[in-house]
């Protein structure tokens, strides 16, 4: 997620979009994304990264939805706050503070888009280990619909597969294993759903640019989003 601020030219953004100071823009990991043009004014950009299963569990947990992008000069001050509150070793409250502060900016002003009851059920029960390790069988379990309906309510709403949904989650737990106990990867692996360790760790180093070890290494010094 980033927020532009400065006066002066738009700038550019994947798909050449224009944009303006206030404009919020979440980007997904897996898109083609870069920043042209220059104000003459001066430019600040503003990038906070965060997991993208993470995010979405807490939209569900609000029963709440954020577009993709929007515009907003109020957003600007809760970047602003986070960017004050990310100095010195942030921890998840921070994120979810800011999460908040977005949220608190931008769904007065959005369109409602409701989530689905069953989906958002379906999502928030994934998050426990058991579910997390059975994977998709057990999604489509919860879910109580056909796999094509699945499919389709999960990229009309989140933008992503049912498998890719899985394997977030996966991550994302297996992240937070890394930080906050000594488990060995393997267990973690296991734990999270993966039958071999060397597969889990070419999957956690292609989703995070950085193997499990350095990741965990790094998470004890500092928060890691």
């Amino acid at each position: 997620m980033g927020v532009v601020s400065g006066r002066g030219e738009h700038l550019l953004i994947t798909g050449a979009e224009p944009l303006a100071p206030g404009d919020v823009v979440l980007v997904r990991s897996q898109d083609q994304h870069a920043i042209r043009g220059a104000a003459p004014d001066g430019l600040e950009f503003i990038n906070i990264a965060f997991p993208s299963s993470a995010w979405q569990g807490f939209l569900d947990l609000t029963r709440t939805s954020c577009p993709t992008r929007f515009h907003s000069q109020r957003a600007l001050s809760a970047f602003s706050r986070a960017l004050e509150r990310f100095q010195d070793e942030p921890t998840s409250y921070d994120l979810l503070r800011f999460w908040i502060d977005v949220l608190e900016q931008v769904v007065p002003d959005a369109p409602e888009r409701g989530v689905p009851d069953w989906l958002g059920k379906a999502c928030t029960a994934m998050r426990s280990e058991a579910n997390l390790r059975a994977g998709l069988p057990r999604l489509l379990e919860l879910a109580a619909v056909s796999p094509a309906h699945l499919s389709r309510s999960m990229r009309s709403r989140y933008g992503l597969t049912p498998t890719e949904f899985v394997t977030d989650l996966r991550l994302e737990h297996a992240a937070s294993l890394l930080a906050a106990t000594n488990l060995t990867i393997a267990v973690i692996a296991d734990r999270c759903g993966y039958t071999s360790q060397s597969y889990f760790t070419r999957c956690f180093t292609t989703a995070h640019e950085i193997s499990p070890r350095d990741f965990r290494n790094r998470s004890q010094r500092a928060f890691v989003p």
